[in-house]
Parts: structure tokens; sequence; C-alpha cells
């Protein structure tokens, strides 16, 4: 039987997609090797401009969020990148926040910017199956 491919959830805010997308660019060979779920914006960016193979969601506004959020709960993603604009404010902050909250509920690594992203992709513990107390 083939190990699982580790799950890792990207998403980045409009204002950090060009971020994300040179951060998918330049990671191509490691993200390959997971199966990737996404915000629908940022995983069609990272589908058409990266040649990523992405699972989209719904788009962080309608919802996204929290879909990336149920899976986490459900132990479905092994780890969250998600790029924020702090500079910005988003009419779905409480989405945005219930991800982020549910990651450390859950001990999910979470990578909020490119240089925490960096050291989580490379990570010899992405590819290790950890099993995580809840």
């Amino acid at each position: 039987m083939a190990a699982r491919r580790p799950c890792i959830a990207l998403v980045a805010h409009d204002g950090k997609k060009a971020d994300l997308l040179a951060f998918a660019t330049f990671n191509r060979g490691s993200l390959e090797r997971c199966h990737l779920v996404a915000t629908r914006s940022t995983g069609e960016l990272l589908r058409h401009r990266a040649g990523l193979q992405v699972e989209c969601l719904e788009s962080g506004p309608l919802g996204g969020d929290v879909q990336i959020a149920a899976r986490v709960v459900a132990g479905e993603v092994d780890a969250v990148i998600f790029i924020v604009d702090p500079l910005d404010s988003h009419p779905h902050d409480p989405d945005i926040r219930t991800l982020l909250r549910i990651c450390n509920v859950r001990d999910v690594p979470l990578a909020t910017n490119i240089a925490s992203a960096d050291l989580l992709i490379s990570s010899p513990l992405l590819r290790e199956q950890v099993s995580r107390a809840v």
C-alpha cells in the first residue's frame, strides 16, 4: 500500500498572492509530492501560473477558509500555509481567525509569512507520519 502524501492547504490574501506564487514556483518539487488544497482564487493561480495540481475549494469570502478549517478538524490537512496581509482588513476576518485558531487547537503547523513557509516546506517532519495529541 502506498504511503499517504502529506496534505498542505494554501491560502493567500490578494495582496500576498504574488509572494505565494513565487514561493510555490521555487518549491514546486516539494509541493508536487503533496496533495494541495486551496481556496479558489489561490488554487487557480497556482494551477495556471505554477503548473501545480490543486484541489480548489470555495474562495475565502465564500467559505473556503472554513472548509479548510473543517478539514483540519477532520485530520485531513497536515500543514497550512496562509500568507496573510497584516496591513489590510478583510470582511471575512472571523473565518480567517477560525482557521488560524483551529490550526493551533489541533497542533497543525501553520505558516503565515514566506519565511515560516520556507521553514515548513523544508522540514523533514512534513514527510513523516507524525501522530498529534489533540
